[in-house]
């Protein structure tokens, strides 16, 4: 299957910016150079999540339980271009099994553990899969009796879904009714002396598609993104760069191994280093902090939450050890300029501003484009611009622009907030079986529209630098005045007495849009509008920026991979009684 256009993927390629390279070429290639290097370490907790033993597998040793995972989906009677649903946690099979459906020329669309029935079945009606791999029970959840309930649903529909539920080479745990064990094909299976001439022989391209992964939002229809093995190969390049990550690292990587974050980051970074990979997820900060003192990464990404949280914990930050870590990648909301800085005076370790999503954006701050902490945390560097150079050369070769909301124009001056737009080798070529989505998505001249609002700065003179302001469909509109969330986000986020915080429009028949502060205190606070409300005047915002209205919670909802759900406070918000 490919959905790029033959003349693309030409130009691409007469430009060196994709090759014959497939993705697992690139892991074949490190089996052969470090075969005894330990690749893939699974959580300590897994005993708790799963009921199955942690695996700590070498090279070699994933190398094989790859080739086994592919004989067995080849006895299952999966192949080129067929689709199959994963629903897995972090653990060392899943990078396994990416290999060796991607061998198969098998396109593999992973959905987030947080996914339910009703996303389950959306996506199997938009791929066409008719198989799903999935475990048991996860952290006490019956994801196999989802799984087979959802194929009960589309059954009704006329949709025959095979249930994979994947068990322990040891074996021996009931298999639940309607289900299908999926094992690693023994060692001794004859069919693995043959496997390679087999796979040879599918002609698998690396312009095929790899992965169907899914937007993060959870309201509405997903929208799948199919992406090449040169579409991941070409966005890849630029967290690896951004991060600096070296060959042999360790990388510590707590997102689910389903899209841009963990994928594009970790995911690649590891196929591109040959180093370790440390799989963990969901977030669990003692298993976290332990995994960093034990194993020793050098590379971890994590939530600015997290990191804000550690950093004003000096009792936890006591008991923990960082020492190992020379990187932190973070991002998916603005990030505290006093928090970059307080790991770098305290630790050492550089944090590295990353903006991406799974269409093909890739935007890296660090310290090498921008030193100054208060610039790193709000500014991304404006890449692929002809008046624009950086040294070294940016890392991704995408073109960039902002375009103008309200008239369509190229915006070229500061102050003035615009779409950002992007073309080139890591933007992907649509969503899948969504003609009129893909129309709205992409500009005539077949630039993608990003839905990203940021505004051109820089030191001096040069507008080096995009800001990001918000999202172009998030913006609060309050009698007129549009009002960027993320920019209350982090006001609200340096008030002493809380812990996190976001904001939320809800409703108004004079003003439109009104502004709700959803916070979750810190141990032992107490938190109320007027003191919001005296930050943000401190903070220097304008008044008609201030909230009106404060929900006070537990810990604010977040999805699969921790953006903050923000429909869901603004129906929280909405609620009179709240």
């Amino acid at each position: 299957m490919r959905t790029t256009p033959a003349e693309k993927i030409r130009d691409y390629r007469s430009r060196g910016w994709w090759d014959d390279t497939r993705i697992h070429d690139m892991f074949d290639a490190h089996v052969r150079a470090f075969p005894d290097r330990t690749a893939l370490v699974d959580a300590p907790n897994r005993p708790d999540l799963l009921g199955t033993p942690p695996l700590r597998l070498s090279w070699r040793e994933t190398a094989d339980l790859a080739d086994g995972f592919a004989v067995s989906l080849e006895t299952l009677g999966l192949g080129r271009d067929d689709l199959l649903v994963t629903q897995l946690p972090n653990i060392a099979e899943y990078p396994a099994l990416y290999i060796a459906a991607l061998r198969l020329g098998i396109i593999v669309s992973p959905v987030p553990m947080q996914f339910r029935r009703h996303e389950l079945e959306q996506i199997v009606r938009l791929t066409g899969a008719r198989t799903v791999l999935t475990v048991d029970a996860f952290k006490g959840a019956d994801h196999i009796g989802m799984a087979l309930q959802s194929g009960a649903t589309l059954a009704a529909e006329g949709i025959a879904l095979r249930v994979l539920s994947l068990r322990s080479a040891a074996g021996g745990d009931t298999l639940p009714e309607g289900a299908i064990a999926f094992t690693a094909a023994p060692a001794d299976d004859p069919r693995r002396a043959t496997l390679s001439s087999r796979c040879a022989a599918l002609g698998v391209d690396a312009d095929d598609i790899a992965t169907i992964c899914w937007t993060s939002g959870t309201e509405g229809t997903p929208k799948g993104v199919p992406r090449s093995h040169n579409h991941w190969r070409a966005i890849s390049w630029a967290h690896l760069r951004g991060a600096g990550i070296q060959p042999g690292e360790m990388l510590l990587n707590p997102f689910p191994l389903v899209n841009m974050g963990a994928l594009g980051g970790c995911f690649m970074s590891w196929l591109h280093t040959g180093g370790t990979l440390l799989l963990h997820h969901p977030l669990d900060l003692p298993t976290f902090f332990r995994q960093i003192a034990t194993e020793r990464p050098q590379y971890a990404i994590a939530p600015p939450a997290v990191l804000n949280m550690l950093l004003k914990n000096e009792a936890l930050l006591a008991s923990v050890d960082l020492s190992s870590l020379r990187c932190i990648g973070s991002g998916s909301a603005p990030l505290d300029p006093e928090m970059i800085q307080g790991y770098q005076d305290r630790f050492g370790i550089e944090i590295c501003n990353n903006f991406g999503s799974n269409e093909g954006v890739s935007l890296i701050s660090n310290a090498a484009n921008a030193a100054d902490a208060l610039h790193r945390a709000r500014w991304f560097p404006r890449y692929g611009r002809d008046e624009v150079s950086w040294t070294p050369p940016p890392p991704v070769q995408i073109r960039t622009r902002l375009i103008d909301p309200e008239d369509g124009s190229e915006i070229l001056t500061a102050g003035h907030a615009g779409e950002l737009q992007i073309t080139g080798p890591t933007v992907f070529d649509g969503y899948l079986h969504a003609p009129q989505i893909n129309a709205e998505s992409f500009a005539a001249d077949g630039w993608f529209r990003t839905g990203d609002l940021f505004e051109l700065c820089g030191d001096g003179d040069e507008l080096r630098f995009y800001r990001f302001v918000g999202r172009l469909r998030q913006v609060i509109n309050r009698g007129g005045m549009k009002i960027s969330p993320e920019e209350l986000d982090n006001a609200l986020n340096q008030m002493p007495d809380v812990l996190e915080g976001a904001v939320a429009a809800y409703r108004d028949a004079v003003m439109g849009e009104r502004i709700c502060a959803v916070v979750v205190p810190k141990p032992g606070a107490s938190v109320n509008l007027d003191a919001v409300c005296a930050h943000f005047e401190a903070f220097g915002l304008a008044r008609f920026k201030w909230p009106e209205r404060l929900r006070v919670i537990p810990q604010l909802p977040r999805n699969s991979v921790g953006k903050v759900l923000r429909g869901e406070l603004s129906r929280l918000a909405s609620d009179e009684d709240g």
